[in-house]
């Protein structure tokens, strides 16, 4: 059994003196090691990046026309109800209870993770690494999102519970089935350690990527979202994410948007203005 009191006493080695993140991860390292080094620590990361990033649309949402961002809701007739997010959130809340818990345990008992590096990355690993892992992932979700969408059983049985809502919202984010939700989470794992990702690298990757994917999901084109921010067109973002519940033959990829122009599925999105019907 590794001995965290024997972790605490060790030292970042010399090499680690001209890295920026040092005093960061030394914090992490000695202050919470038994919290971070915690086989659930990237699960409660995941799930609370995910409920702090969608309250406050879930607040602008139930705030309607009386919101100040309301001007830019793409579908303004198709606003979620208390009740669509109720159900949403229910179901983000279940996957994790039943499914990704008992995979974590059973992870951790098969292979338990490796203690966690002294050193932390330079700020070039943490960038080339997370931008990897992100691309890495952008390319294994868009062409498993499409052959779902071409294959009639597979979306039935694995990912039609996604688009239950014509207009997304935040808390829709999660709505997934246990088998989405578990592939996933198996390539939001396997690709970092692929990549030998440091494990601040790993965590920095999942907030960001939970951003982004509730950004896809919020239904507000905000001007200062990362997809108007980044230039070229190279992200998806709300707009195009909003146009693949509208048009699911469109737009698979999650983040980037390099695939869909590479295989024509890529459709100019435009605002909508159809009344709202009940999901």
């Amino acid at each position: 059994m590794w001995n965290i009191s024997e972790v605490a006493l060790q030292l970042p080695t010399s090499s680690a003196s001209n890295r920026l993140l040092q005093p960061v991860w030394d914090h992490l390292y000695h202050q919470h090691y038994s919290r971070v080094s915690s086989p659930f620590f990237p699960v409660l990361l995941a799930f609370s990046s995910y409920f702090i990033f969608s309250v406050p649309f879930a607040l602008l949402d139930v705030l309607g026309e009386k919101a100040p961002l309301f001007k830019y809701k793409i579908q303004k007739e198709r606003r979620p109800t208390v009740g669509m997010m109720l159900r949403t959130l229910g179901t983000a809340v279940y996957n994790h209870l039943v499914f990704v818990l008992p995979a974590v345990l059973i992870t951790n008992v098969v292979m338990p993770a490796p203690p966690l590096p002294a050193v932390a990355p330079t700020v070039w690993e943490l960038l080339s690494g997370g931008l990897g892992a992100l691309l890495v992932f952008d390319a294994q979700y868009f062409f498993w999102h499409m052959v779902h969408h071409k294959n009639p059983h597979l979306y039935r049985w694995v990912h039609a519970i996604h688009h239950d809502y014509i207009s997304p919202f935040s808390w829709s984010t999660q709505h997934l089935s246990g088998v989405e939700l578990m592939t996933v989470g198996f390539w939001s794992n396997l690709d970092p350690i692929l990549l030998k990702c440091h494990p601040l690298t790993v965590w920095t990757i999942t907030v960001f990527s939970i951003w982004m994917s509730v950004e896809d999901h919020i239904g507000y084109d905000l001007p200062y979202s990362p997809s108007h921010l980044v230039p070229f067109g190279l992200l998806g973002g709300a707009m195009a994410h909003d146009m693949h519940h509208q048009k699911p033959s469109s737009n698979f990829a999650p983040f980037f948007s390099h695939w869909d122009r590479l295989f024509g599925t890529a459709v100019t999105v435009k605002r909508t203005h159809k009344s709202d019907e009940e999901q």
